[in-house]
Parts: structure tokens; sequence; C-alpha cells
């Protein structure tokens, strides 16, 4: 059954049909507050099978004629990292929303100077940070607020599969980005500074795995392993806490975050001094219960897209906006900064738009 078009409705242009396009068409076909009028991708069969899909959209190879013609309000930008930059200048030099799927760009400047577009034509930069938009980090993220967790002390995140390899960029850029952001907020803050690790296997210029760790204030920590060479899927993170602890695993079906009452401590011994003999302080080890918070699931993508659309139509300020990417691409940046140099800790405060940025992996 053909959907008939909404003539009402944001009419929105998806440039990009390979690994994740797809998913965002399907998405946002279901929304009654917008039309797909437009599908582009360089890959002609591809092209051909979702017009043949969708076919109130009109297909082409030329992001051009997307861009400029008379049927797009907003475009959807999920096309290769190094393209974001340039394909998302385009659209908003043509007055047009644009939503850019993660990261936002290969740079700070980059990013920067979309914001500056963006802000200067009110128009709403949007970037696809999809767990920001999840039921479960919202849960964390309330449990945060309510002081659930007490003082944070670090938090640890394994982003693992076998495959999909990409060709043209790292397993940082590619994988980091969904738990570097997640950490970002539910720290409030950027980090101070970072560090990482890694091993280029399958090609020598691009890394497979990378361990990258993050330097926050009042001494808390947020470590990310990301690698395409692990036998075994999981995506899961530890929010480690004074009070507590949870575990939120993604791929569990039901049970995504578990909530541990658990704790340790060192306690002041029976002789009241202030020594380091194991008479002055012992271990004080807290086993509590274990539960499971009620979490209504709604699907990721849908809230992302329908956040994007009533961003549009209510002018109100996105979660995940220009600054928002901003934010992450500055860690990734400041990353690779050290993962290439090997430099170890890399402030981020010296990474700005009038320093020379670090390029990509060529």
């Amino acid at each position: 059954m053909i959907r008939q078009l909404n003539r009402n409705a944001l009419r929105i242009g998806v440039i990009g049909l390979g690994y994740w396009g797809p998913n965002l068409v399907r998405v946002l076909d279901g929304l009654p507050e917008c039309n797909v009028t437009a599908l582009c991708d360089l890959d002609t069969n591809r092209l051909h099978e979702y017009c043949n899909k969708f076919p109130t959209a009109f297909g082409t190879t030329d992001v051009a004629k997307v861009l400029t013609q008379d049927a797009v309000d907003a475009v959807v930008i999920a096309t290769p990292t190094k393209t974001h930059y340039e394909l998302a200048r385009q659209a908003l030099s043509q007055g047009l929303h644009t939503f850019v799927e993660k990261p936002l760009a290969t740079s700070s400047a980059e990013c920067e100077t979309l914001i500056e577009m963006a802000d200067a034509q009110d128009l709403k930069l949007f970037v696809g940070h999809i767990f920001l938009h999840s039921a479960p980090v919202a849960k964390l993220k309330e449990m945060v607020l309510n002081d659930e967790f007490g003082e944070i002390y670090y938090m640890s995140s394994t982003r693992l599969n076998l495959g999909p390899v990409r060709h043209d960029v790292s397993a940082l850029w590619d994988l980091a980005p969904h738990d570097i952001s997640i950490m970002l907020d539910l720290m409030g803050s950027a980090p101070d500074s970072v560090n990482c690790s890694g091993l280029a296997y399958l090609k020598g210029s691009i890394h497979d795995v990378c361990t990258l760790n993050m330097h926050f204030e009042n001494n808390r920590m947020g470590i990310v392993h990301v690698s395409w060479l692990d036998p075994h899927k999981k995506r899961e993170m530890t929010v480690v806490g004074s009070k507590k602890m949870a575990i939120y695993n993604d791929l569990e079906p039901l049970e995504k975050i578990k909530v541990y009452d658990n704790g340790v401590a060192y306690e002041n011994g029976a002789s009241g001094t202030t020594g380091d003999t194991f008479a002055d302080f012992q271990v004080s080890y807290r086993y509590g219960d274990m539960y499971c918070p009620r979490i209504i699931e709604v699907e990721p993508l849908k809230s992302e897209l329908m956040d994007f659309v009533e961003c549009i139509a209510q002018n109100k300020m996105p979660k995940t906006d220009g600054r928002n990417g901003l934010d992450v691409v500055r860690v990734i940046e400041a990353a690779e900064f050290s993962l290439l140099e090997n430099l170890g800790d890399v402030d981020l405060a010296p990474l700005t738009r009038t320093n020379t940025q670090v390029p990509l992996p060529k």
C-alpha cells in the first residue's frame, strides 16, 4: 500500500542509502509529521531499489538536485564520515535544516563552521547520537541527577564485534562516538584530557582496536574500548559510584540495566591512629540487592527522528545539536592525536579551530 503524502508535513531528503540510510528512510516514512520526498545515492542499483519501495520520493545520484529543488525542507545525511562536513555545509548554505549521522565532521574546526552557519540562518543542525535518545540512557541520566549513584568514580564501556570493517575511518571514529556521547551526557561535562592507544592489523593506517581514557574533573574517569576484530558482539557500559553501581547491556532484550547496591570503602581501625597498617585501616565491602529498573522501550531511532522533526516544527533546541556533536568530535580529535603521535595525555583546551587540526588517517 502506497502511503499518501501529508501536504502540510515537513519534506525530507535522505542522502546515503548504504548501511544505515535505509533504516532512516523506513522510520521517517512512518512518521505522519514528515514526508520523504527525495532519495540520493551514488549506487544506481541501490537507488532504484529504494525508489521502488518508497515511490513518493524522487531518486537521484546528484546531491545538488536534492539540495536545490523546491521539494525538500530538511536533509538527513548518512554518508561516509569524510563527506559529512561538505554535504552539511552545502545543505546549510541552501537554507535546509540538517541532520548528520555521527560524527558531525572530522575536526572541531569543521564542526564550528557548521554551527556558525546554522546559527546565522536559524536552522536546526542535528547530530545522530542515537543513544542519547534511548530509554536506558535516559534512565541512567535520571539516576545520576537523582544522586542514586552518589559520587561517580568512573564509567567503562566495551563496543565489540567481528566487523563491519570500515575502510575510510578507524574504529575510534566509527564506534567510539556512541559511548563518548553517553559518558559526556552522564558526566555532565567534557573531559579535561584524554589518551588513546590502539593497533592497526588489517590496514596499516587504520586502527582496528582502540582504548580511550578520558579524565574528567573531580578525579573521575571514562574508559572506552572498541574493536571490529572481536569474535563476540558486546555493547556494555558500567557505571561505578560511591553509593551504587550499574551495568547497561544494550544487547539484553528485557533487563538492559542492572543496578547493584554494592560498594567498598576504607574504615578507621579500632586504634584510632592515622597510620597505614592493617589495624589502622580496613576495607569494608557492602553487598546489597540487585534490581532492574522498569524501562518503557521506544525505538531509539524513532525517538531521535521525531525529535529532529519536532525541533524544526516547534523551533526547539535539539538535545543532540551541533555543539553536542562538537564536544564528541573534540574528544575523538584529541584521542587520535594521542594515538597517532604516541603522546599520552592530551589536553582538550588547546584543540581549538585556531590550532592545527589533526587529520584522519589517509
